[in-house]
């Protein structure tokens, strides 16, 4: 093992030996290398005269640049664009980031979280903590429902083991029982946990009520308490997007940050879709947990090795997003934007609420709870999902995506409201075409 490694792993285990448990070998080597990028810092800060270290071209003392590149980049300089950021992310970024999160999340005043890693969006951050945390074989639980990716992601490319549990009661809530009775089973045969927690939730599009929050953090803290490491991933891609009372407006994270020494907490979320700038790919990972006495120096230790993992894997993302995101986050208009943007997002989920309303579609599908999000999903109770989509896609020109041979997910978020009555029209029309096919 690397000297840099060992010297990490000391401060976490002085700090809490429960996380170096829950590392994987991976994770357990990882290091933020003091080879050329400590020697570039190292000159940067002290070659007066000339330095020689960096991998960039420079031509009368700035970077080299074409201006066919730089027409395209309004108000930026190319040292805030097209050099490279560091593989921590940008710092004035990443204090922002954590300032909001505290801003965001009111549950979290008085504890202390790390800073956030930059990662190169969220589907970079899953890989990451796949690289950092998961070894082969180890369990991730998600619910019957889930984004197909995290099987790429965790079953195929880490070789982790999914299980899964069902998401809904027949009541219509979060089936938290069931999350506890399969958390249960697995402490029974293994002594670390991963959990998946998304909310709001791809593909239902359903944010736990603060009753059900509160019941997924004692469950989990309960599993802890018998001596299980619990790892608890909040994907929060879609943070923010809450459109009625009594759901949990905060993360789930907030909840779990300091309830047990054997439970970690890490949040993933970012500029992606929270800020309607997907391409950008601007995504941050975030630990919370008991931290010892010196939690500045045990996080380090933690965003060294995520650095690190990033280093070793992209070296880092792009700065010209980075920058981007962070203009706008100092924008004086950015606040009122975002509640802009929200206003019309929730318009759109209370337009579907009210469309499918209407009984007429009762004998064509049931509608799985939605309160949040980009999308929401139906239940076919006669034809085919799949046969259905390809159905709608070839006669009526309406895209949706099926899951499974029953489900139907509508992303309501590419949807003007005007259009809204007319899509489920068009789809119960396409479902009567089937029965009598």
């Amino acid at each position: 093992m690397n000297p840099l490694a060992s010297q990490l792993n000391e401060i976490i285990v002085k700090a809490n030996p429960h996380i170096l448990e829950m590392l994987s070998d991976v994770g357990k080597n990882l290091f933020f290398p003091k080879g050329i990028l400590a020697q570039s810092a190292e000159a940067k800060e002290k070659a007066h005269r000339l330095n020689a270290t960096i991998g960039i071209a420079k031509e009368a003392g700035r970077p080299m640049v074409l201006q066919s590149v730089m027409d395209s980049i309004y108000g930026m300089e190319p040292e805030e664009s097209l050099t490279y950021a560091p593989s921590y992310g940008l710092p004035e970024l990443r204090a922002k980031w954590r300032d909001a999160l505290y801003g965001k999340n009111s549950s979290l005043a008085g504890k202390t979280i790390s800073l956030p890693v930059v990662a190169n969006g969220i589907t970079h951050s899953i890989s990451l903590v796949a690289d950092i945390w998961i070894d082969p074989e180890d369990v991730v639980l998600l619910p019957d429902m889930m984004w197909g990716n995290y099987n790429m992601i965790l079953s195929v490319r880490k070789k982790a083991v999914i299980r899964q549990y069902r998401l809904f009661t027949k009541e219509g809530g979060y089936d938290v029982d069931a999350l506890a009775a399969s958390l249960a089973a697995e402490a029974q045969k293994r002594d670390k946990i991963i959990v998946l927690l998304n909310f709001p939730h791809n593909p239902t599009g359903y944010t736990v009520t603060e009753k059900e929050a509160d019941r997924i953090a004692d469950v989990l803290t309960g599993i802890a308490e018998s001596g299980t490491n619990v790892i608890a991933v909040c994907d929060d891609a879609y943070f923010g997007l809450v459109y009625e009372e009594g759901i949990l407006k905060e993360s789930i994270f907030s909840r779990l940050i300091d309830r047990h020494e054997r439970l970690l907490a890490i949040k993933l979320d970012g500029a992606t879709k929270e800020n309607y700038v997907w391409g950008l790919r601007v995504g941050f990972v975030t630990y919370g947990c008991p931290a010892g006495n010196d939690p500045a120096l045990f996080y380090d230790a933690l965003e060294r090795k995520t650095a690190g993992c990033v280093r070793g894997n992209i070296s880092n993302c792009s700065h010209l997003s980075q920058t981007i995101v962070l203009k706008s986050l100092l924008d004086p208009a950015y606040h009122a934007q975002k509640q802009e943007k929200f206003d019309l997002m929730s318009r759109r989920a209370k337009a579907v609420k009210a469309v499918l309303a209407d009984d007429k579609y009762d004998p064509a599908w049931d509608v799985y709870p939605f309160n949040s999000g980009y999308f929401m999903c139906i239940r076919l109770k006669t034809v085919n999902a799949e046969k259905l989509r390809v159905h709608l896609l070839d006669k009526y020109g309406i895209g949706l995506i099926s899951l499974g041979d029953t489900d139907l997910r509508v992303a309501f978020s590419c949807l003007e409201e005007s259009d809204i009555r007319e899509l489920f029209d068009t789809v119960l029309s396409g479902v009567k075409d089937l029965e009598k096919a």
